[in-house]
């Protein structure tokens, strides 16, 4: 029998997944898996878990936050072959989910991952060695996400972080950076920067510039200038809120590897976790490093088309010989 681990955090969101949990188990046990539950006891205890125990499992599945699955991305990237992963959300944003169009109902996505396909997704090396998901950040609010009370995200969702936000105004200041990427130079004063692979930051999907590829082994770069003034400052935040941002205050690119460099230690979030604080940061695209397990849509028919992939399904796979699968890298690599 087929193997599946599967881990939770209780406490992501408002703890709904222990209304699910038994149709989700049932979903998984249908579909042919043994399932072993772990439910996450504190952080980096997923990590743990899976860095420790997946090579006995056909597949991994992860339900909680974004950082519930960075944690099992950072599991999975010390193997050397790609076992593949599901996503249940279960957080108070989930901004991966909202990029990869994955189902916020539970059971939904429980049952997208048992008839889905694999799709290789790029993921980021932070400073040789820490990896993130969908964003590195730095700057105004970039910490708000983690600072945030659970008790708050909880009954707030969302809300919560804009309240956080509204909070801090008063202690915003410029970070003076330089940037290299491509041969090219760029150094201002700016009040906040990404790295991001995603169409959608804290629930906002403007901000990011369109024609975003999760595979193409690039990242986009945004950087937001420091107003001026108060007022320009004020005004550039009302643009977040709303969604909408004035180009003119905003640097946009396209990069497989960029190099900040900070007067002094500039804290960073990694896919909405603390990442530490540093003077220079390193970050580089590991293209088609991880692969999930998705629903099909046109970015996966793209991708199977590209690598030729035939057979692409989690459903129905009892004949596959998983061991022969890792082993072909002509197959798995891009």
């Amino acid at each position: 029998m087929k193997k599946l681990l599967f881990v939770y955090n209780p406490h992501a969101g408002k703890g709904m997944i222990k209304n699910h949990l038994f149709n989700i188990i049932d979903i998984f046990t249908r579909n042919g898996y043994e399932v072993t539950a772990y439910p996450t006891q504190a952080p980096r205890d997923g990590y743990e878990k899976i860095r420790s125990d997946a090579a006995l499992y056909d597949i991994v599945v992860a339900s909680g936050g974004d950082g519930t699955l960075s944690e099992a991305i950072s599991g999975l990237m010390n193997f050397d072959v790609k076992i593949p992963l599901g996503y249940i959300p279960a957080g108070s944003t989930n901004d991966f989910a909202s990029s990869m169009s994955i189902s916020r109902k539970m059971t939904d996505a429980a049952e997208e991952i048992m008839d889905g396909v694999f799709f290789d997704y790029d993921i980021g090396d932070f400073n040789g060695g820490h990896h993130f998901v969908y964003v590195a950040a730095f700057g105004a609010f970039t910490d708000v996400s983690y600072q945030t009370p659970q008790w708050s995200k909880n009954m707030l969702g969302h809300a919560a972080y804009l309240l956080e936000g509204i909070r801090r105004l008063p202690k915003i200041t410029g970070i003076k950076c330089r940037v290299e990427h491509d041969d090219e130079v760029i150094e201002d004063t700016f009040v906040y920067g990404m790295v991001s692979n995603t169409v959608s930051i804290g629930g906002m999907r403007k901000l990011i510039e369109d024609g975003v590829c999760f595979d193409d082994g690039l990242f986009e770069i945004t950087l937001i200038r420091m107003p001026t003034n108060p007022i320009q400052l004020s005004n550039t935040l009302t643009e977040a809120v709303l969604d909408k941002f004035n180009e003119k205050n905003i640097v946009t690119f396209k990069t497989s590897k960029v190099k900040f460099t900070f007067d002094t230690p500039i804290a960073w979030t990694l896919d909405g976790e603390a990442g530490g604080e540093f003077n220079t940061v390193e970050i580089n695209n590991i293209k088609q490093a991880v692969r999930f397990i998705v629903k099909p849509d046109s970015k996966t028919a793209e991708q199977d088309a590209l690598l030729g992939r035939v057979e692409n399904t989690i459903a129905d796979k009892s004949d596959v010989n998983w061991d022969n699968l890792f082993e072909d890298q002509e197959y798995i690599d891009f």
